[in-house]
């Protein structure tokens, strides 16, 4: 960009709420509202599948650890497979359309077909005749059986999360976007996946709620199905839509987008085995506590999460009543990530420092986690007294959990998040780099799959979410005691190497000084 055209510097306030020239407006707006689709659909078929799976019958929520080892796990790796061998044969836009379709062609067949013919299709007599030998533990895998089409909506619904976001959209977003623009940018696509939830949360609510608009048996939740999921391809094909505008109008303008200069300004991840992911992590201390922090998240919102759907299954069995609680909770969830991103995220971290920031999650499960299981396991021999204020012992259970759910999400991306990756900041290149893709492999699999792997076996044993709640209670509290004491030694490694690499930056000469030497 020649001096004529270079934009004046910000203000000082200005640059602080909204560091974006106006010129700029024409990338970053479209890639604002690409992000808020793909989180808008996000979203409504991270609620819709929850409500689908735990409220269907002969099902509940014992049954999601089963379906994320024995059916996401298998179907993510299946999907690699095919989306690289894609990969080499298709255009980065073709793809990008391939996959988005096939997904909206998912939608659209369940929406049509699969749903309204679930009692044909579901073997229902069969899983019974299994359930009747099977242990009482092996339940949530059977229900996954017994209830095959929802189990392979579910998948789809949670694929969609790694694929669109994590695959399609950052993807995109890190080929096309030049440093100096993510770093004003990228907190903006954040604000825009948070504002997507203000809106599909409150769809979720009014389509959930339709029962009283229909006639007397009519099948509600197969109705607001059909309007959540119409939705979902209406916003998909927006995706598809706004993809092909940036394609067309933003990657053909040079002030913008410059093939040679992107590709100059990224350096190659390394692609590392599971086995050459611990070695290196057994390397160093300073890598294994950022990996043990990122696994210790992954696990323990899985624990949390399952038992605080089941509690929810309990007090909202039916689907309608489901969705609506969740479509409430993805609303108050998006209202508070906001406000935490913009106004306690950032000034954490600047006042009190990294350490501080990085404790903040942990701590937040710990205490609102001590209440949750609390009154999960403790809920009979409370009821009287939680009688006189007006509630239920479940209610408060499901109250609990939900706020301990908003605020860990709310600490996640405002400060989490933040901190994890500040944390790759004083690195060399090559721990940088090869640190960060040790970490993606083993912290995905293993922050993923461990609190699944850990409930499946505990209700193997002892038959119910209900019977392994006091277990998962302590499993739970030493995972974030381990993630504590991670994070106390990885914020001291962090402030030794941050104040070495200050040395050495003021031990260099300045630019200015260095020209002057010469002359």
């Amino acid at each position: 960009m020649s001096q004529q055209t270079q934009p004046a510097p910000f203000g000082k306030w200005r640059s602080f709420f909204w560091p974006v020239h106006a010129f700029e407006l024409k990338k970053l707006l479209p890639m604002f509202f690409l992000f808020f689709f793909i989180s808008f659909n996000y979203t409504i078929l991270r609620d819709t599948k929850d409500a689908l799976i735990v409220t269907a019958p002969g099902s509940g929520a014992e049954a999601i650890p089963f379906l994320k080892v024995w059916g996401v796990l298998p179907f993510a790796i299946l999907f690699m497979v095919i989306y690289s061998k894609l990969a080499n044969k298709l255009s980065k836009p073709k793809l990008f359309y391939v996959t988005i379709s096939a997904f909206l062609a998912f939608f659209g067949v369940f929406a049509l077909f699969l749903y309204p013919a679930h009692d044909t299709l579901h073997p229902t007599v069969m899983a019974d005749r299994l359930q009747e030998f099977l242990p009482a533990g092996l339940s949530g895998l059977v229900s996954l059986f017994r209830n095959w089409t929802y189990a392979l909506f579910y998948i789809m619904s949670e694929l969609w999360g790694s694929v669109a976001i994590s695959l399609l959209f950052w993807g995109f977003a890190n080929d096309t976007t030049r440093v100096s623009e993510s770093k004003r940018f990228y907190a903006m696509f954040g604000l825009g996946a948070n504002f997507a939830m203000l809106f599909s949360g409150p769809a979720i609510i009014y389509f959930s709620d339709i029962r009283s608009k229909l006639p007397e048996g009519a099948d509600a939740w197969g109705v607001s199905l059909n309007y959540m999921l119409s939705l979902v391809v209406f916003s998909g094909l927006m995706v598809m839509g706004i993809y092909w505008w940036i394609n067309k109008n933003v990657l053909t303008d040079p002030r913008f987008f410059d093939p040679a200069e992107v590709k100059k300004a990224k350096k190659d991840k390394p692609s590392m085995s599971l086995g050459e992911s611990f070695a290196f992590l057994a390397k160093s201390k300073y890598i294994l506590a950022l990996a043990v922090i990122v696994i210790s998240y992954g696990v323990a919102i899985n624990l949390v999460e399952v038992t605080w759907k089941g509690q929810l299954k309990l007090q909202y069995p039916n689907p309608n009543d489901y969705s609506t609680f969740m479509g409430y909770f993805s609303t108050f969830t998006g209202i508070s990530t906001i406000l935490m991103m913009l106004f306690v995220g950032g000034n954490v971290i600047r006042r009190f420092g990294w350490g501080v920031g990085a404790l903040i999650t942990p701590v937040v499960l710990l205490i609102s986690g001590v209440g949750f299981f609390a009154f999960v396991i403790f809920r009979d021999s409370l009821s009287g007294m939680i009688a006189l204020i007006g509630t239920s012992p479940l209610m408060l259970a499901v109250v609990f959990g939900t706020i301990q759910n908003i605020m860990s999400k709310s600490s996640k991306y405002s400060l989490f998040d933040p901190t994890k990756e500040m944390a790759y900041i004083p690195l060399d290149q090559e721990s940088k780099v090869k640190g960060k893709a040790a970490i993606d492999v083993v912290g995905a699999r293993l922050g993923k799959s461990g609190g699944s792997l850990v409930q499946q076996g505990l209700i193997i044993w002892l038959g119910s979410l209900a019977a392994i709640t006091p277990y998962v209670g302590a499993i739970l509290f030493a995972i974030i005691f381990a993630w504590i004491i991670a994070a106390k030694s990885l914020s001291k490694r962090f402030a030794k190497l941050t104040a070495e690499k200050e040395e050495e930056a003021k031990a260099k000469p300045a630019p200015e000084t260095a020209l002057k030497s010469t002359t």
